[in-house]
């Protein structure tokens, strides 16, 4: 039973707050772990493939869209605006990752993203004693 509103201490405005200024949502995405690989399928609809940028740095995966706005107005009477532009940024630790093999492919809005993961022998050291 629950006597106090979940509203009471964080009203919907801060909690919408988060929502919007993370702008996760336009990023969607599945990750899954297959065959020792990531794979990662985001959904980016309405971008092109030169809109997304991807790098991989120290082990975290950027994930980076953006989009300007169209400046050809030219007399346009809007009733309704709902497409959005700016940057859309994602990031993953993904851990040790082979980077010379990562794969991506973008089709019809989905980014597909393949990164190998290293195998427990590449990363074990054994230590000389002195």
């Amino acid at each position: 039973m629950n006597l106090i509103p979940r509203s009471f201490f964080f009203n919907d405005d801060f909690d919408d707050f988060f929502i919007t200024s993370s702008k996760r949502n336009d990023m969607k995405c599945d990750i899954y772990e297959k065959d020792n690989m990531y794979h990662i399928e985001m959904d980016i609809p309405g971008f092109d493939k030169e809109d997304i940028n991807i790098e991989l740095k120290n082990n975290y995966l950027t994930i980076k869209a953006s989009k300007t706005k169209e400046e050809k107005e030219e007399d346009k009477n809007y009733i309704r605006r709902e497409r959005s532009y700016g940057e859309y940024s994602r990031t993953f630790s993904l851990g040790e990752v082979d980077e010379d093999k990562v794969n991506a492919k973008f089709d019809n809005g989905t980014l597909l993203i393949t990164v190998p993961k290293k195998d427990q022998e590449e990363l074990k050291k054994t230590i000389e004693i002195k």
